[in-house]
């Protein structure tokens, strides 16, 4: 029931994706610090990167890989959720791993940033260190941001350490403009140390990283208020 209603919702969901103005990225979610979260999930297969990766897989490639990778499933309960066979299904996970730059062999493991990394990264920004927010970003480090037209954002990724480390810089110059100032808190979300940032609007901000051979290689960094409001709740 759960697999047909998120397929549903899939389909439902396109056209208006179709439409949305500049880069588009899922909803940040809260999730508990507890163990209940990781029973249901294996390791960090749906952590931030993940639903991001998932976004380059058709509607039954993302049910299937889900399904197998994250939840477990054998492929002949696969077979029988989504009407295929399970030969059908087993390619189908084959080509999911090919749109998602996985190699057959390579674990499906997207490694989050610690809260270790969100320290460094949010303590190397304060102090206006270049050097050391340079160092930290992969050499070919993106930056993807989400505003939807409703919230200042980059319309297209940004890509290289020098071009995300300025705008990294710049952003933190920018923060005394906000009316009442800029709180930056950290937070569980998605399974991993995001931050939120804060300011008299309320939440502006929520930015994730991926970690790849110990440097950043991707940043997330959601603003569309639309996708911010759930939240407050």
């Amino acid at each position: 029931m759960v697999t047909n209603r998120c397929r549903d919702l899939f389909n439902s969901a396109r056209k208006r994706r179709e439409q949305y103005f500049g880069q588009w990225l899922p909803e940040p979610l809260l999730t508990p610090n507890d163990e209940s979260f990781e029973s249901v999930v294996q390791g960090e297969l749906l952590s931030y990167a993940m639903l991001v990766l998932l976004e380059r897989l058709s509607l039954t490639e993302r049910a299937v890989f889900v399904l197998r990778e994250a939840l477990g499933f054998e492929y002949a309960d696969i077979a029988e959720l989504v009407g295929k066979s399970e030969a059908n299904c087993r390619k189908l996970i084959s080509r999911a791993r090919g749109k998602m730059g996985i190699t057959p062999d390579e674990p499906v493991n997207p490694e989050a940033a610690s809260e270790e990394w969100v320290r460094r990264l949010l303590a190397a920004l304060e102090q206006g260190n270049v050097d050391m927010v340079v160092s930290m970003l992969a050499k070919d480090v993106v930056l993807v941001s989400d505003g939807g037209g409703k919230a200042f954002a980059a319309v297209h990724p940004i890509e290289s350490r020098d071009l995300v480390a300025r705008f990294l810089l710049g952003l933190i110059r920018k923060t005394p403009h906000y009316e009442g100032g800029v709180h930056v808190e950290m937070r569980d979300i998605n399974g991993q140390t995001g931050l939120v940032v804060r300011s008299g609007e309320g939440i502006v901000t929520v930015a994730l990283m991926h970690v790849e051979r110990n440097s950043i290689r991707n940043l997330y960094f959601v603003r569309n208020p639309d996708k911010l409001r759930h939240l407050l709740k």
